[in-house]
């Protein structure tokens, strides 16, 4: 079998992330990174023994070797970086979100329609056993019709300082947008229904600072579904503990949670402290099965020859979903959202 030969673009800690997935994936190769940091290139090479780095995007997509790349870029990049790789007839694994602009994506879409080359989005949610699971039951009618769903997805506050410094240099595109698109996915996913309606809160109690660079530590936002079902969504950057995601699911016949506390294993520690069950710490901990399962699914795509689940249109939705949510926050008011 002829390896797939893959570019990583981008080596932050989500790109090294999915460059050591996909050089430990069997049948794959990485073949190439592209990234701004030379220092940073020259010890990935040299750790995964890649043939090829570049300082440019568009230069290692130039590489007639690749028939992939996986895109870890800025997301404000996502839509320009996508249609390039599809215009050199590249498959694209790209991280979430789509993009920034609606209109942007929208016209990045009608390309990927267009092709028949694979795009697989990195919802990496749809692939951690616990939220495939929960959509089983669900699909099995197992708890019902739904009523409510809450989702928490929250940051340790260890790395608050360092967001800060962040923010300071480079936006976000705001905490729903950077944050909140995942648990946006996983509700529309749950339900199969669009979001209507959203209201949204924030505060900055641990972080003021942020409030002159239109930044929240802690976000909120209440979603109505055109299915009559209510979300309740919280992003922060402020967990104690650890790193916090969870979701509950309230149905007519029962109710579904997911990790309602974030465990790291199954050890219980029973010392001075009283009994404590050790938590996740960061996201790579969480969802590591999890990255590795959507990549493998890239890669069953590109030989299979179709599309995955998750499409460009969920990315939209979600970046739509979001953008009304900051908006509510920004101006204060209950925002309707029109597809």
């Amino acid at each position: 079998m002829n390896p797939i030969k893959i570019g990583v673009a981008g080596l932050g800690r989500l790109g090294l992330i999915h460059a050591d997935n996909i050089y430990h994936t069997k049948h794959v190769e990485l073949t190439a990174v592209s990234n701004l940091d030379k220092q940073v290139n020259k010890e990935v090479q040299e750790k995964y023994s890649i043939p090829y780095s570049y300082t440019s995007y568009e230069a290692m997509i130039e590489n007639d070797e690749l028939d992939a790349v996986c895109i870890v870029t800025p997301s404000g990049f996502h839509t320009d970086h996508i249609q390039k790789a599809l215009d050199r007839g590249l498959h694209v694994f790209c991280e979430k979100p789509i993009g920034l602009n609606t209109e942007d994506i929208k016209k990045v879409i009608q390309t990927i329609e267009e092709s028949d080359l694979v795009f697989h989005l990195g919802f990496m949610r749809r692939y951690d056993e616990d939220y495939v699971f929960a959509k089983q039951m669900i699909d099995r009618g197992e708890i019902g019709d739904i009523s409510i769903i809450r989702s928490y997805g929250i940051d340790p506050i260890a790395g608050l300082d360092s967001f800060v410094e962040f923010a300071k240099q480079s936006p976000s595109g705001g905490i729903y947008l950077d944050m909140s698109v995942h648990d946006i996915d996983v509700i529309r996913w749950f339900t199969e229904a669009e979001v209507k309606k959203v209201w949204a809160t924030g505060n900055n109690k641990a972080a003021p600072e942020l409030n002159a660079l239109n930044e929240v530590e802690i976000g909120t936002a209440t979603l109505q579904l055109d299915n009559d079902v209510t979300a309740f969504l919280v992003a922060g950057r402020t967990a104690s503990h650890g790193y916090h995601v969870e979701t509950e699911v309230i149905g007519t016949k029962g109710m579904i949670r997911i990790a309602a506390t974030p465990d790291k294993n199954k050890v219980t520690v029973f010392n001075e402290h009283g009994t404590v069950r050790p938590t996740s710490q960061n996201f790579p901990e969480r969802f590591k099965e999890a990255y590795i399962n959507e990549i493998k699914e890239f890669i069953d795509c590109i030989r299979d020859e179709r599309q995955p689940s998750v499409t460009a249109l969920d990315g939209l939705r979600g970046t739509e979903v979001a953008a009304a949510c900051q908006h509510s926050f920004e101006k204060d008011e209950l925002v309707e959202i029109t597809y």
